[in-house]
């Protein structure tokens, strides 16, 4: 597979996949408010190695916490860490930083890859599309907010089964179709 460069083709995939995927699908029952706010920063890296990407990443931590207008931020790298081993590895040295910068109670990571491949499963399996996006990201989130956000909803730990009883619902055709549209369809 050829590696998107293009920053507004990225752009406009990441918001298709939040729409269509994360939200449509309601995997995250949290996002749409935010979207629909306007409180989702979104930045594609053009980073080509990890001691860049890991200086970005810094620089958007700590305008995270300068900027309380911004809820969130989806940090999209396309040209680093495209395989999963790496980026998982990778995880470690970010959330290493959480805590240099004293943020690690905070804000905390969320991991998004298109070969995302939970613990104990197939690469192939299902349930792991939960975290698959058209490109590696890493997904920065206010602890305060996700806390109150959590709090609010009435069964946060059913999220996590409501999310695979869909994935498994839909089948792996129809997921892997929904997201090779959302890569390939045209603004």
């Amino acid at each position: 597979m050829t590696i998107e460069t293009n920053p507004d083709v990225i752009e406009e995939h990441t918001k298709r996949w939040l729409q269509q995927f994360v939200i449509d699908l309601d995997l995250c029952p949290f996002a749409a408010r935010e979207l629909s706010a306007g409180r989702v920063r979104s930045v594609t890296s053009e980073a080509g190695d990890e001691a860049t990407l890991l200086g970005e990443l810094q620089h958007e931590l700590l305008l995270l916490g300068k900027h309380a207008e911004i809820e969130t931020t989806l940090l999209i790298h396309p040209r680093v860490l495209q395989n999963f081993a790496a980026y998982n590895d990778f995880l470690d040295i970010a959330e290493a930083l959480l805590a240099e910068l004293h943020l690690d109670n905070e804000v905390q990571i969320a991991s998004f890859h298109p070969k995302y491949q939970f613990a104990g499963t197939a690469l192939e399996d299902v349930e792991s599309y939960t975290n698959r996006a058209p490109y590696p990201m890493l997904h920065l989130l206010r602890e305060d907010s996700v806390a109150a956000a959590v709090a609010a909803h009435p069964d946060p730990q059913a999220i996590p089964d409501n999310n695979i009883q869909t994935m498994n619902a839909l089948g792996l055709a129809a997921v892997q179709t929904l997201l090779a549209k959302i890569r390939t369809a045209s603004s």
